[in-house]
């Protein structure tokens, strides 16, 4: 199922570039994703917090038009997804209630293939888009950074992420949904876009346990495109 969809996605891609008769644009984004997992509903009862992981993301991208207002966007992208649990509790000594706690950040970095239709919602120099599609990810490494706190707080301490033995699944499958604004600048166009993006991979496949977590992340990107030729 893995390898069909990705030689489907290169198979589009390529078809796309080959038959697209309008200008085509290339061009990049960066900005910041805010990575977070679906928690599963045992884990309600228990006291840790899971809270937003930022990290970075970035893409090269190609836009190939096949109307006046539908484009088809295929990416090669960069993007930290991941989450943070906080924990904490009170320690008591004597009179005195001593707060503790430990934040632990699991940051894992993905290569990602999405393909997304953008359709222009205007037309002129400023117009606002929509997006949507898939994605195909996969993650190339992770780490783990733990900090602790009380009256001091400690250095944060990283450790990379053996993704071979912690049953981490490194496949992620994803639909993507996006709002943007785009106006023209000098040769091309000047962008700023946000992006949902909803994972429906199992992240942790491990023989006695399958846990249902799974990616989620928001993302806010600015960038750049301009036309390669007709």
């Amino acid at each position: 199922m893995k390898r069909f969809t990705l030689a489907a996605l290169a198979a589009l891609t390529f078809f796309l570039i080959q038959t697209a008769s309008a200008q085509v644009q290339v061009g990049f984004r960066a900005g910041a994703n805010w990575g977070a997992v679906s928690k599963p509903e045992f884990l309600d009862s228990f006291s840790p917090t899971f809270r937003l992981s930022p990290g970075p993301t970035g893409a090269l991208f190609f836009e190939i038009p096949v109307s006046d207002r539908v484009s088809i966007r295929p990416e090669i992208s960069y993007v930290q997804k991941g989450f943070v649990v906080d924990e904490g509790f009170d320690l008591s000594i004597g009179n005195w209630d001593l707060p503790l706690g430990a934040r632990v950040a699991y940051q894992t970095r993905y290569v990602e293939l999405p393909v997304l239709a953008k359709i222009n919602l205007n037309e002129g120099p400023v117009q606002v888009y929509m997006l949507a599609g898939a994605a195909a990810g996969y993650a190339a490494n992770g780490r783990i950074r733990t900090r602790t706190s009380g009256i001091f707080r400690s250095q944060p301490i990283d450790v990379d992420m053996n993704m071979n033995t912690l049953g981490y699944n490194r496949w992620d499958f994803s639909a993507i949904g996006g709002l943007g604004f785009s106006a023209e600048a000098g040769p091309g166009k000047f962008f700023v876009e946000t992006r949902y993006e909803h994972g429906f991979s199992r992240q942790y496949d491990l023989p006695f346990l399958q846990l249902p977590i799974r990616n989620r992340g928001l993302s806010a990107s600015i960038g750049y495109s301009f036309a390669i030729g007709q």
